[in-house]
């Protein structure tokens, strides 16, 4: 992208920023997704069909919990309905990435065949205005499953359900959405440098796979490294402890807030970067 191109990009951003309120954007993506909901209706079959196999992959892991709590009555401490809570609270909180961020797996595409141009000149942030593009509304059977299976888990320990815990629940869902995201953002900005960008983006996808599992059945160099370098202990581990152990929360669940925010803002800039070093004549 020349140096033109570059400060027209900044220009129009600051000037979209200071113009444009958090209204403005919800109006726009409730248009946007009306549109993409009526196209998507459009072929019911597949809908229907993409949402079942939502539903039976989630039910497929549902019943391996089952399986293997049937040999064994815990795993490092965790019993069945704890690690049934955490595989529920992990559901609800990837749905937003899927519903939300998917057009992140187009990027590398557009990006190498040049139609990305077409994105970076209209009077709006370009980061909302690619990613509202598109809805990935079976996402939403993967969230209702989700809820449920928290639901069941829930009922089952005899947590006390009360406004604050419902509460909390709902912020640190928010929290372990915000930290998926930011992995999948990150991931997927990398088209922007790397030629064969995939296995990133893949490996962002595999690396929730482990979210649903206590970070303290790995070891030492895993804890680390889903902690602090990937961190994936946040996506389900460090916040739902606030719920499942409220009388020993360790400190880094308490921050998880402020870490998804912060991570969050750091991999939105970090795709802003890409757009910035973006030829536009296309690979």
């Amino acid at each position: 992208m020349s140096q033109t191109n570059e400060n027209t990009l900044a220009v129009n951003e600051a000037s979209m920023s200071a113009k444009r309120g958090l209204g403005f954007y919800l109006r726009i993506y409730r248009k946007i997704l009306v549109q993409d909901l009526k196209s998507k209706m459009s072929y019911r079959s597949d809908f229907i069909i993409s949402t079942i196999g939502m539903i039976a992959t989630n039910v497929t892991g549902f019943i391996s919990f089952w399986i293997l709590f049937r040999n064994f009555s815990s795993i490092n401490g965790w019993d069945y309905y704890e690690m049934l809570f955490l595989y529920g609270f992990s559901l609800v909180s990837l749905t937003p990435v899927q519903c939300l961020f998917d057009n992140n797996w187009s990027l590398r595409m557009n990006v190498y065949s040049g139609d990305f141009i077409k994105y970076c000149f209209r009077p709006i942030n370009l980061f909302f205005y690619y990613q509202s593009e598109v809805f990935d509304i079976k996402g939403l059977g993967q969230l209702a499953f989700g809820i449920g299976t928290i639901a069941y888990a829930w009922s089952h320990m005899s947590l006390p359900f009360t406004f604050w815990a419902l509460c909390q629940l709902i912020i640190f869902l928010i929290t372990a959405s915000l930290i998926m995201i930011a992995l999948q953002n990150a991931a997927a900005a990398t088209c922007f440098w790397l030629t064969n960008s995939f296995f990133i983006l893949d490996l962002a996808l595999k690396m929730k796979d482990y979210a649903k599992y206590p970070i303290t059945i790995f070891n030492s160099v895993f804890r680390f490294i889903f902690t602090f370098i990937i961190p994936i202990a946040f996506i389900a581990y460090y916040p739902s402890l606030v719920i499942l152990r409220p009388d020993a929360v360790p400190v880094l669940s308490w921050l998880s807030p402020i870490f998804g925010v912060v991570f969050f803002y750091l991999s939105y800039k970090f795709w802003m970067l890409g757009v910035k070093k973006y030829d536009f004549t296309g690979s």
